[in-house]
Parts: C-alpha cells; structure tokens; sequence
C-alpha cells in the first residue's frame, strides 16, 4: 500500500482542521483498517521505514502506532505490528425483540432533527477548521494559565474530596458564577439556585424530567437545535415547533391557543442556527404570555457573551422580578468544550425542590476542574479571556462576512452577524438543494452544514449554510469563501 498518497489524500481532505501530523497518520492508518485497505494480518512497516518515507518524525510514527494498539487495530508482536481481525465495519445480526436491538424511544430518536437526510454528511464530533459549527478559537485559550491553577486546585485537594462531590456542584463555583451572571448577565439569582452539570444536553435533559410530565407540551424553535428536539422526544413530551423569523422565535396566538406550552426552549441571544436575536419587545411578550399560561421558558443563553453590534442584551430571566424562566450555560464556547461543565440556574421557588431531585442522579466529581474553574472566574482571566475572544471573533466575522459577499452570495443573503460564532447563508431568492451542497463542500474538506437539516417543526425550514467562523483566521477567509463559492451553481 502507498502510504504517502493515503496521508496526502487525508491532509487534503482536512488541510483546514490544523491536526498535528501524528494525529494525521494515526487518523490515517485507522481509516485504512476500518475501510478494508490494510487487511487484517497485514505487516504495517517498520516505524523507522514509514518516517523516512513519509519524511516524519519517528515518535510521530511510534505515536500513531501505539494509537492504534490501544484502540485495538494493531497487534504488536516480535516482528513488529500487524493489523488485528475483525477491526473493519462489524456486521452485527439484529438482537431479538426489536429493530437493531434498540427500544422504539431510541428508534424515534434516530431520525432526529435531520440526522436521517444527513446520513451521507458524516462529520466527527471533534470536526475541527472551516466552517465547523460551535468551536472556539481553542489556539488562543490561556493554556498555560489554565494548567496553574489546575495544579494547584490538585495540590490543594484533601483526602475528603476525593470522594463523591456535591451533587449541586462545588461551592466555591457555584457562588463564582451566580457572581459572574449577575454582574455580566443581569440574572437574578444566588448560589444556592446555581446546579453544575456537564454539558448543555445534560442540562435539557435534567430540566425537562425535572419540570415537566410524560405527554406535556415542550415548544422548540423551527429550525433549531436538533439536541432539543431529541431531549424533549426522549422525555416523552409532545414537541412543537415554533417558527424563527429575524426577531427570533415568534409564536402566535394559534400556538398559544392550539397548543398552549408547558417549557419553552429557546435561544434568544444568538438563535441556533439562524443567528436571529430576540427582540426586547418580543422577550417581554413572551415572559408575559408565558407566566398567563403557566410555563416555564428554558433560555439557553447560547454565545451571549460575544454580541458584536454594541452591547449584550440582558439575560431574560433578569427582565421582570420573578421571571418563569430556567437559565443555562456553559464553558464549551467560552473556553473549550472538553471541560464538560455547564450550569443551570432554577427559580428561587423551585431550587430546593430541583436540589433533591439532582441528588438522586447528578454526577458528582471532577472536583478540581470545578475549583480551578471557580477561580479563572474570580482571577478576573475568564473576563479577560471573553473580552480578547469578542474582539477576535469580530474581526474572523467581518472577514467572512466581506469574501462571502465577493465570493459566495449570488442568490443568499448573510444572517446572523450582531452576535456569536457562526453566520447563516440563506438560500432565500434560489431552489438550491442545501443537503447536496453540503455533502460536495464535506468532500472538498469544508464543513458547511445544511440550514435544511435542522428543521424542528411543520413547514418549511430555512434552506442554506451554517458556517462557524470562530476557529478559522482571518486572512484564510477569503479562499475559503471562494472555494465554497464554487460549489454553489451560477
């Protein structure tokens, strides 16, 4: 096999992702076992062969190997390394009792905000470079900082916390960050209404087993985030719609009246994936109506801290005493997303309730990230690092935004540029077939995912490109646009 036309063919294809090259190969080679052209019993050659051919490193090459050793592609033994059996595409018989062996909840889910018209646009969760959606600009995270006080949250750990924490959440960040929303956000709340989860799904999830029942009626935005729809189908709720415009979401009094919501979900600083904001007017509408109806509105506060057309709008759940609205967070785009900590702020009246719930099964550690976290907060770096980024994505955003006027917008118009980390391309004049150009951007190695995909609702949803700009610098945007200017028909 001709290893250099393998990894050739790999950079190419994720020349924009900025993978280190022992991440390349080892990438490489697994693609190779899996897909059949490294057979099982196959000799990999030698490491100090491979590198001199491939003009790499030779700990690059024991990298990748030992890689796949761990993983169980490859078998070392006295000769060398050879590829195991039965490591390409499994054939798995279908377990009795149901399709593919999964229950009919976890069958409803499969075709989830898109993933079944997406089954041919495959891209990793760790998909990295143009144009992948929610990714910050994690080369200029303050590593080195981050590692000290991590070191010294470990250094200061007492043999008592190294058992099961606190199911809320550590104090010290639990305080941090209900200091950190009221003077940031305008949210109105103390520690004790502060729960730390690990993630924004793992914050649905808990919220909607916490605040509604099996047949109630959750509202989502069309389109919208696909992990809200699967949440609130896993819960058994009955999942509406409701239609996004450049005001953000925009019930009527049909929905209200037809099918009158129990949770709200909704994403009003940086609509996911329009880019649309919530308009002041249509926030106080909407606390208003829902508080006559007896709803509560979860406000996932997605990418509030970089709005870029003057100051934030302040978190909902600030704007009227009392407000009926359950407020989420996270540090995935503040920070990086492998910290796995988020947070949900309950109403004052329902936090002891909700407290008694997370006992029974929240998870409880990772004692020293939530420490060392609280104080990035309190160091005043967590501000700083945010206030660095805004500017950072400010700039990557104009530079989009001009190349894909040069380059790309014959026929689509540019949403979503006051706030966050994407931009929409709105197909809005022409029938262009979103899915399919999404899957010729994917083989030219550019992630452009189809606005189409993430319809949550009856009607038709918005047809075009979603194109975070977060991670990808300034002075590349023009080429790119270019290239994905091609693609799209004249």
């Amino acid at each position: 096999m001709d290893f250099a036309l393998l990894l050739n063919a790999f950079e190419r294809t994720h020349r924009e992702r900025g993978w280190p090259r022992q991440r390349l190969l080892h990438e490489c080679l697994r693609a190779a076992i899996r897909g059949g052209q490294l057979a099982p019993g196959t000799r990999l050659a030698a490491t100090r062969v491979l590198a001199a051919e491939l003009g790499l490193a030779r700990n690059t090459v024991l990298y990748a190997y030992e890689q796949l050793a761990s993983e169980g592609f490859v078998l070392p033994d006295r000769r060398g390394t050879v590829v195991a059996g039965n490591v390409g595409q499994p054939v798995v018989a279908p377990a009795a009792g149901g399709k593919d062996g999964l229950s009919r909840r976890a069958q409803h889910l499969r075709g989830v905000a898109g993933q079944d018209r997406n089954a041919t646009v495959v891209f990793p969760a760790d998909a990295m470079g143009a144009f992948a959606p929610g990714v910050p600009a994690l080369d200029e995270f303050p590593l080195a900082q981050w590692r000290r006080m991590l070191d010294r949250a470990w250094r200061a750990l007492t043999p008592r916390q190294l058992n099961y924490g606190d199911p809320a959440g550590e104090p010290q960040l639990r305080m941090a960050i209900a200091d950190h929303l009221r003077a940031a956000r305008g949210v109105v709340c103390d520690a004790g209404q502060v729960f730390i989860t690990d993630g924004t799904q793992s914050s649905l999830d808990v919220c909607l087993r916490a605040f509604a029942d099996q047949g109630d009626t959750l509202w989502i935005e069309h389109p919208g985030y696909g992990g809200a729809l699967a949440a609130g189908r896993g819960a058994g709720l009955q999942v509406t719609g409701i239609a996004v415009d450049m005001d953000g979401i925009a019930p009527t009094d049909d929905d209200w009246n037809a099918a009158p919501p129990r949770l709200i979900y909704t994403t009003p600083s940086h609509q996911y994936p329009t880019g649309s904001v919530l308009s002041p007017a249509r926030r106080m509408a909407l606390l208003e109506r829902a508080r006559a109806a007896g709803a509560l509105i979860i406000e996932d506060d997605y990418d509030s801290e970089f709005r870029h057309g003057g100051p934030p709008l302040a978190a909902m759940q600030g704007l009227v005493a009392d407000a009926p609205v359950v407020y989420l967070g996270t540090f995935s785009k503040t920070m990086f997303p492998a910290l796995r900590l988020a947070f949900i702020v309950v109403p004052a009246g329902l936090a002891g309730a909700f407290a008694q719930m997370q006992a029974q099964g929240a998870t409880r550690g990772r004692v020293a990230e939530q420490l060392a976290l609280a104080e990035f907060l309190r160091s005043g770096l967590f501000a700083r690092h945010v206030r660095r980024m805004r500017r950072l994505y400010c700039q990557r955003r104009d530079a989009l935004s001009e190349a894909l006027q040069r380059h790309a917008c014959a026929g689509a118009v540019i949403h979503g540029g006051t706030a966050g980390m994407h931009l929409a391309l709105r197909f809005q004049d022409v029938q262009w077939d979103d899915l399919a150009l999404s899957r010729r951007a994917a083989q030219d190695g550019i992630v452009a995912l189809a606005l189409s995909a993430h319809g949550t609702g009856e009607g038709a949803a918005w047809n075009g490109f979603l194109l975070g700009y977060a991670q990808v610098p300034a002075e590349n945007m023009d080429g790119l646009a270019r290239r994905l200017g091609a693609l799209l028909p004249a």
